[in-house]
């Protein structure tokens, strides 16, 4: 009787490992190099020194280079749900998958001052 108990919680322990491990392959890994074709929706704002964007209010707008590509891609998540509040980015985030998301994340994380000029930042 011992035995099947220590078993059966052997069993419950392995199929949770498993699940683990399915739950980690369903997650967006992001490429810099796909990124590097998808960052033209981000030129606009993203890529002028010292730009302040006027609308719904006047704030500076960050530069994106040498971000954090988990932070960048949790943000334009929350953008597409709407946690955060920015009409333009908003819209911006609903036309974006989350491998577009994460590959825009690992693009921007991968950019350092000496990083070559893309036209398309």
């Amino acid at each position: 009787m011992k035995k099947l108990s220590i078993l059966s919680k052997l069993l419950v322990c392995s199929g949770l490992v498993f699940v683990g491990f399915s739950a980690q392959a369903d997650e967006v890994k992001g490429s810099a190099a796909a990124g590097n074709t998808k960052v033209w929706l981000c030129v606009g704002c993203h890529s002028i020194p010292d730009y302040r964007a006027d609308y719904p209010l006047v704030y500076r707008v960050p530069m994106l280079g040498g971000q954090n590509a988990a932070y960048i891609t949790t943000a334009l998540s929350e953008y597409k749900k709407g946690e955060r509040k920015h009409p333009t980015m908003r819209s911006i985030a609903t036309s974006l998958s989350d491998q577009d998301m994460a590959d825009i994340g690992e693009y921007y994380a991968a950019q350092t001052a000496s990083s070559p000029n893309n036209p398309l930042k």
